[in-house]
């Protein structure tokens, strides 16, 4: 995925009282990938920012381009050096531009990409935007401008995050950085480093600021949020502490402090793994309405053996009485998605079947699928032969869609004639006569605006649906 973030802070190309009539530096920053990197350009942005540097969504009138990016999938790579390509053309017209890569791929490639390649003048890792400043000084300077280094506390909780492209409705939080998984064919522990989470102190006063900037939603962020688990470190424990905490704090814990701040105020989370998620989230979630009956719970194989191939810590039985607990305390109303990889090492056809049959018991509302795609330095890499051709990775794939298409149909189709509370979120993407929102399952449902705008709550009783969306109209 591949989203543009940036917003236009003035209009204005000077800032004398800062730079003495000099044309103020902008910048452009473009993020591909998960949510997480998107709230990661929010920081970016909000530390340049104090810099003096002005945000533009114009490419072509920027002095420093950034490009937040993702390395999951070798695709993902693959877009992103083609857009560097195309940027640096823009150094024709204007030498000084200044191109910066920051983000998973930065951390994997390093140096490679400044040094033997060429496409970048700026290097920063996950972990390295405070540094932004002085590396964009050592590049005017004719000097190396790199920082991968992975931190074992840093998670930017003192910076207030510029909210980018936002419809002013739904905000991020990242709550934690970083994994400890190891699952063998993600990179994430080796761009993101270790997992280490955010102090609840900083979580929940970000959260009030957004509620109280009209913010009505949050969804907080996390490779892993259910092994969030915060403890107060030794040199912490002679100072005040405003929340009514304890020394250490889980993510069932955090949900219900965010969840208090106001019961207008909708909570939502990803991602959930499945061997960490608990009961005690889960009743967390029943407790209090207003923490989104969703959870995306990725399963990647139906098979045992590929899942334990994959270090996924968690067998296809542990999985299914997982969903069936969530169904048991949710009910079935509860929305759940997954993500499915086709083709992993020596997957076999019996084991592919295997998957469909756990879409089968499970009928997901959405899920996000992939055929496996190598990635340098991971476990899978090192330990097992990417055997599985093309050709029927390509086919394993279609059918997983094929399938879920089916069930994400037949899912909508049971919410016909159903009336669900719905936070709008804006204009439907296809006519500014038609509102959209999504229900506390996730779901989309597009209705005729009338006299209603963003932000507001309205019931709409859905009658008719595709795979992808639910329409109704506004009742009550």
């Amino acid at each position: 995925m591949e989203t543009i973030v940036n917003i236009e802070n003035s209009k204005d190309n000077k800032k004398s009282d800062l730079f003495s009539g000099l044309p103020v530096k902008k910048f452009f920053v473009q993020s591909y990938g998960c949510q997480m990197n998107l709230s990661d350009s929010e920081i970016v942005s909000s530390i340049l920012t104090k810099e003096g540097f002005l945000n533009t969504s114009k490419i072509e009138e920027a002095d420093l381009v950034f490009l937040n990016t993702c390395s999951i999938r070798e695709k993902a790579e693959l877009t992103i050096r083609k857009r560097l390509a195309q940027i640096n053309t823009l150094k024709k017209s204007n030498p000084e531009l200044i191109i910066g890569i920051l983000g998973c791929m930065a951390e994997r490639l390093k140096s490679k990409l400044l040094e033997e390649e060429k496409l970048v003048d700026l290097v920063a890792g996950p972990d390295a935007y405070r540094s932004l400043p002085e590396l964009i000084e050592k590049v005017k300077e004719g000097n190396e401008a790199i920082n991968t280094f992975l931190s074992r506390d840093e998670t930017y909780s003192d910076i207030d995050p510029m909210r980018l492209n936002s419809n002013g409705v739904s905000g991020f939080i990242s709550i934690m950085r970083g994994c400890d998984n190891m699952c063998s064919f993600c990179v994430v522990p080796f761009t993101r480093g270790r997992e280490r989470s955010r102090d609840p102190e900083s979580i929940v006063d970000e959260a009030k600021k957004l509620f109280n900037d009209g913010y009505r939603e949050v969804t907080l962020l996390g490779q892993n949020v259910d092994s969030y688990n915060w403890k107060m470190p030794e040199y912490g424990k002679e100072k005040s502490v405003k929340l009514p905490i304890g020394e250490s704090v889980n993510f069932a814990q955090l949900l219900d402090l965010i969840a208090q701040i106001n019961p207008q105020f909708r909570v939502r989370f990803s991602t959930s793994h499945p061997k960490d998620i608990t009961d005690e989230v889960l009743y967390t979630m029943a407790r209090h309405s207003n923490i989104c009956r969703y959870i995306h719970l990725p399963a990647q194989s139906g098979n045992s053996r590929v899942l334990e191939l994959m270090n996924r810590g968690y067998s296809r039985e542990w999985y299914l009485n997982k969903i069936d607990r969530i169904r048991e305390i949710l009910g079935f109303d509860c929305g759940i998605s997954s993500d499915m990889i086709a083709g992993f090492c020596s997957e076999t056809e019996k084991e592919h079947e295997e998957t469909l049959s756990l879409m089968e018991y499970i009928k997901f509302d959405f899920a996000y699928t992939f055929m496996y795609s190598e990635r340098p330095g991971t476990l899978a890499a090192k330990k097992y032969k990417d055997d599985i051709p093309l050709a029927v990775k390509q086919r394993r794939l279609e059918e997983i869609i094929s399938l879920q298409n089916q069930h994400s149909l037949e899912k909508n189709n049971k919410e016909v004639g159903k009336v669900f509370k719905v936070l709008i979120e804006g204009y439907s993407k296809r006519s500014n006569d038609f509102l959209q929102g999504r229900n506390s399952a996730n779901k989309v449902i597009v209705f005729p605006k009338e006299d209603k705008q963003k932000g507001d709550y309205v019931n709409v009783l859905v009658d008719s649906c595709s795979k992808a969306t639910l329409m109704g109209k506004i009742i009550f």
